[in-house]
């Protein structure tokens, strides 16, 4: 019987500015202390990330929860990244607290190209299939030793009930405000669509700002702080959170995914736009766009297959 465990609040994250980081370089890795530092302009939540120079970047964990995956991306980044079909981060050194900072932090070879969007996408269909084949290839690496689902990656990869009490509060406070009804059958559906595979590889983060796109097509994948062996179910969400149908079923196919995770990853992007509504409506403001988007697609997409 699986326990849920209790996540707990979002944590507070620690303040980090360009003057912290030229300290923190200067005194752990001099040979960079003459480069420039630059905030970059899409930096994420789980870590504060800096230009340095022209080829590298420094990424500083936001709180300790977040810190937990440095030591985990330094162990196996260089193991994953030749094995994969798309450029990946490459950690050139590891720094450790100092200069008032408190966590391990991380020095990355620079990785060029825009968050994915609908506007720097050449073609939907082929970027669909450019990113079910590395994840393919991620799921083919031996799993053997890679961290199973746990606090270091908010345990993506393990089974959709850990996130079941959040989802049921976020469809309780969204009745009325949206089909609640169709919701809770789709949640339902996915929560009874058991894993009982091998574990393998997982991302466990597949969003739009951590696919890199340049010139039209998919070039790299970073930020793999949520990485780990388990359930690859979560790495499908971008299936409803980007894709439209027919790059979607191309993704599906170049994956080869069964009917029970595909209704789990299906059930991983409701559980993330229902909470993103929920919170919304409980502070006044309109849903966000993409929770929209994608409460319309996994509707859409759960009819139609039905």
């Amino acid at each position: 019987m699986y326990e849920v465990p209790d996540l707990g609040p979002v944590p507070a994250r620690f303040p980090a500015d360009v003057e912290l980081v030229q300290r923190l370089v200067a005194a752990q890795f001099p040979q960079w202390a003459g480069l420039p530092v630059r905030p970059v302009e899409n930096e994420g939540w789980d870590n504060r990330t800096f230009h340095l120079g022209s080829e590298m970047s420094v990424r500083l964990p936001s709180a300790s929860e977040y810190a937990l995956a440095v030591d985990k991306e330094h162990r196996w980044l260089p193991i994953l990244g030749p094995r994969l079909p798309l450029s990946v981060p490459v950690p050139l050194a590891k720094g450790t607290p100092g200069e008032g900072y408190p966590h391990a932090w991380s020095v990355y070879r620079w990785l060029s190209g825009e968050p994915a969007s609908l506007a720097n996408i050449a073609d939907l269909t082929e970027f669909g299939i450019t990113l079910a084949g590395f994840l393919a290839a991620l799921q083919q690496a031996d799993p053997t030793d890679g961290p199973v689902p746990g606090r270091h990656n908010w345990f993506r990869g393990g089974p959709l009930a850990t996130y079941d009490k959040q989802t049921q509060g976020a469809l309780e406070t969204l009745d009325g405000h949206l089909r609640t009804d169709l919701a809770r059958e789709i949640w339902h559906t996915a929560l009874q669509a058991a894993w009982d595979r091998r574990p393998v590889w997982f991302h466990g983060d597949v969003t739009q700002g951590n696919l890199l796109v340049k010139d039209g097509v998919l070039v790299a994948v970073i930020d793999f702080g949520t990485c780990g062996v388990g359930d690859p179910a979560c790495d499908l969400a971008i299936a409803w959170t980007l894709l439209s149908a027919e790059s979607r079923k191309a993704f599906r196919d170049r994956l080869s995914v069964d009917s029970a995770t595909w209704a789990r990853g299906r059930g991983w992007a409701l559980w993330k736009a229902l909470a993103a509504c929920a919170g919304a409506l409980d502070t006044g403001d309109s849903p966000p766009a993409d929770a929209t988007y994608t409460l319309n697609q996994i509707f859409a997409e759960y009819e139609q297959s039905s």
